[in-house]
């Protein structure tokens, strides 16, 4: 099976950390995040995975790298400009075959796939998407079903909360099989929205939804980040990391004083140093960073170049750049 993942995003809602590295491959517990999930592609049969990016392309193929003997073969398809996420996959047309799996890259999940596709192809449909129930609607749009699974609509969440429709509430996961030809009838070299400008005009014309269990998160704010760090680190997903109760990851090469206090919920990278005294609780810290004696970093993200100086409080911060490099194999404690 085939997968074309959207990785063309500027993160901009995680900078400084995506200043200079894309977000698809910041630091996430002890491996770049997109290396999640090519794992879970290559779990649910995908060895082939077509990667639409633009921002920095060089610098995710430096940080993958030293994972490619245990990923899905890639190939990479780079936009000179944003294209949105239809005309990323116009641009990207010649690497695509019949059919496929379509993927924001922001994603960390564990949904079956193979559910979704086993759907898709009993139903005969061109295009079927993966949908995520929801408590509350939020700022997502709602996707209404037919009786057989066919997308009859969608709507935007009413401003009167007593206009909503009955529960369940169903929202577009950023998970999609498509049939090649969906993107053949798009214009090449425009910007185009796979949200706005294509799958409304589809419904009733072969498009199915299908709702799928498991974890679902777009880590592109800082407090996502942060609970997809925690959720990994405490097993509220099937990835291959080991389980770790009170969330608290420190990494060989740091050096941590006896005296500090670290966790709950703390990653410490790589050559990161916290001193005598500090006190750091519910944040990451990403390779090379420093916290001076004394000091309080609380829900905060702290890229490698940052200097905590002493008794300072940093309080749901973001700060400095991520590392661009994460190498393969870090031990951890």
């Amino acid at each position: 099976m085939q997968a074309l993942v959207l990785v063309g995003g500027r993160g901009t809602r995680l900078l400084p950390l995506t200043e200079t590295v894309p977000k698809p491959v910041l630091p996430l517990v002890d491996r770049p995040f997109l290396v999640f999930f090519l794992e879970w592609l290559g779990d649910h049969g995908v060895d082939d995975v077509v990667l639409a990016c633009g921002f920095r392309p060089e610098v995710m193929q430096e940080v993958l790298a030293d994972w490619a003997g245990d990923l899905p073969s890639l190939t990479w398809v780079v936009e000179d400009e944003p294209l949105g996420t239809a005309g990323a996959m116009r641009h990207a047309l010649g690497h695509l075959e019949d059919e496929f799996l379509a993927l924001n890259g922001d994603l960390l999940s564990d949904f079956d796939l193979g559910e979704l596709i086993r759907f898709h192809r009993e139903k005969g449909a061109r295009a079927t998407l993966g949908l995520k129930e929801v408590d509350d609607p939020g700022p997502y749009g709602l996707v209404e079903l037919g009786p057989a699974g066919e997308v009859l609509g969608f709507s935007e969440k009413p401003e009167d909360p007593s206009a909503l429709p009955p529960p369940p509430w169903l929202v577009n996961a950023g998970t999609y099989v498509l049939d090649r030809s969906i993107i053949e009838e798009l214009p090449p070299g425009e910007a185009l929205s796979i949200e706005r400008d294509v799958f409304p005009r589809l419904a009733g014309d072969g498009m199915y939804g299908l709702g799928l269990e498991g974890y679902w998160m777009d880590i592109g704010t800082p407090e996502r980040y942060l609970q997809a760090t925690w959720d990994v680190l405490e097993g509220r997903l099937e990835t291959s990391v080991p389980v770790r109760t009170d969330g608290v990851l420190v990494h060989d090469g740091s050096e941590v004083s006896p005296t500090a206090t670290v966790g709950p919920r703390v990653v410490v990278g790589e050559g990161c140093t916290v001193v005598e005294g500090a006190d750091v609780r519910g944040s990451v810290l990403l390779s090379g960073a420093v916290i001076g004696p004394k000091a309080s970093v609380v829900d905060s993200i702290l890229g490698g170049d940052a200097v905590v100086s002493d008794g300072e409080l940093v309080e749901g911060e973001v700060r400095g750049q991520a590392p661009v490099v994460q190498n393969r194999g870090r031990d951890a404690r």
